[in-house]
């Protein structure tokens, strides 16, 4: 199993982070994927991969952030992005994309010039796209109509929207996370996307430490949590969890360029 969307370096995960990642591992997880949402947590976050590879990390501005960072710097960020995906190291690009609630202070004139500059830099990199969009989706499907396709492919990071959306996203041949919320009692537009995802392009996520799946909602969520968000698709997909886990395993071996290592290794 594999974590790929987990904010590990969240302050609030600074009383126990080292225990967090032991019962990931005891888990059964075999790797966990952390996107960046600041520069300022670039060169912090490539010292992990080197220390044990089954942590990799991707890099990026996150829209939610945008709106406590200069606009006038966006350019020199997107700059020093491009500097150290050249180094090596980030298995992504993103966390980055669209987000609603944050259009006060980030017009979307800005968003997607951002967005636009990320994209750029995966192409570039070869890199697939770690893509957040939360009530912004007539924006980023319009955006996505004209932009120039990464070759590495974008991510759809913990997926929300209904099976249409996904039917748009799936022809333009994104990949697709599902977090805490498919066990979620109330849970129904992600649910009905989540049959309709090819099986090659499924994959799952904890976003920890938000999002946290039954029995544990409300709570700090957790990578270690992931078998209970794999069980809950499973029984939406009606296959045993383990065909589930194996199949999601190696979509992101294969999305991610074979960056986790296998159990064996």
């Amino acid at each position: 199993m594999i974590d790929t969307h987990c904010h590990l370096d969240a302050s609030r995960f600074d009383p126990d982070r080292d225990s967090v990642v032991t019962r990931a591992w005891a888990a059964g997880l075999h790797g966990i994927l952390i996107p960046a949402v600041g520069p300022e947590t670039w060169e912090p976050l490539l010292t992990l991969p080197r220390r044990d590879a089954r942590i990799q990390v991707g890099l990026g501005i996150h829209p939610q952030f945008l709106p406590d960072l200069p606009a006038e710097d966006d350019g020199m960020h997107l700059e020093q992005l491009d500097a150290l995906l050249s180094k090596g190291g980030a298995v992504a690009v993103g966390e980055c994309g669209l987000d609603g609630p944050s259009l006060p202070g980030a017009p979307l004139e800005r968003q997607l010039a951002v967005l636009r500059g990320h994209m750029a830099l995966a192409r570039k990199h070869g890199l697939p796209v770690l893509m957040h969009c939360h009530r912004l989706h007539p924006a980023l499907m319009e955006f996505l109509k004209a932009e120039p396709w990464p070759e590495a492919g974008i991510l759809m990071h913990s997926y929300s929207g209904g099976a249409e959306l996904a039917r748009f996203y799936i022809q333009k041949g994104c990949h697709f996370s599902f977090a805490g919320p498919v066990t979620w009692a109330e849970a129904r537009k992600p649910l009905d996307a989540l049959r309709v995802i090819p099986a090659d392009r499924l994959v799952a996520e904890t976003d920890s430490p938000d999002q946290a799946p039954t029995p544990f909602r409300g709570q700090r969520s957790e990578p270690g949590y992931l078998p209970h968000i794999l069980a809950g698709m499973a029984q939406v997909l009606g296959e045993p969890v383990e065909v589930l886990a194996q199949r999601t395993t190696e979509n992101a071996r294969r999305l991610f360029r074979e960056a986790f290592p296998s159990p064996s290794r």
